[in-house]
């Protein structure tokens, strides 16, 4: 079934020029953007050091979800769908392995955060980035579905032991919430 729906996904990619142009761009600039997102946030004005928090949090997340994926791809090398004849390439080749998705744990690992903050509205926001990435991926033909799901699956994980062990108004938030 993965590999049907990746195969289907990735189908879509060649009809429209237009469109592979859009997804493309969507794959190559939504990581940076959905950070440069999270970044602008430090300046909100409303709930100023949960959001702060909430900030410091997605940083955390971000790097403990990609970190534990590098753990992953260095003991699970699973191939990319192009190099399987599943899919065609419409970017240029990755050279690490498939799973699980550094896209998709980057992006949900901001979405999840946020949620777990209570900050709904940007959550749902990141949330509708963190698919469309994710699924970006799989329209180029660089992912399967399941390594979406394992890279969400990966910051969803990150999300909860950073909520554990980085704690609201500790002494250490108080110091990194307070810069500028």
């Amino acid at each position: 079934m993965d590999v049907a729906v990746t195969h289907w996904i990735n189908s879509w990619s060649g009809l429209s020029s237009v469109l592979d142009t859009c997804v493309i761009a969507l794959t190559q600039a939504g990581v940076p953007l959905l950070v440069l997102f999270v970044a602008l946030q430090w300046w909100s004005r409303q709930d100023r050091d949960h959001v702060r928090h909430a900030c410091v949090a997605c940083g955390l997340t971000f790097l403990l979800g990609l970190g534990a994926n590098q753990i992953i791809i260095a003991f699970f090398q699973r191939l990319r769908p192009y190099e399987l004849g599943v899919t065609h390439l419409i970017i240029d080749r990755s050279t690490d392995a498939s799973f699980p998705s550094d896209h998709a744990t980057a992006t949900f690992a901001i979405a999840f955060c946020l949620l777990a903050a209570g900050l709904n509205r940007r959550a749902l926001f990141a949330l509708a980035a963190a698919i469309l990435i994710s699924l970006s991926r799989v329209y180029v033909g660089t992912h399967y579905v399941s390594d979406l799901l394992g890279g969400a699956a990966m910051a969803a994980i990150a999300t909860v032991v950073v909520r554990f062990l980085y704690r609201k108004d500790t002494k250490l938030d108080r110091a990194v919430t307070s810069i500028l």
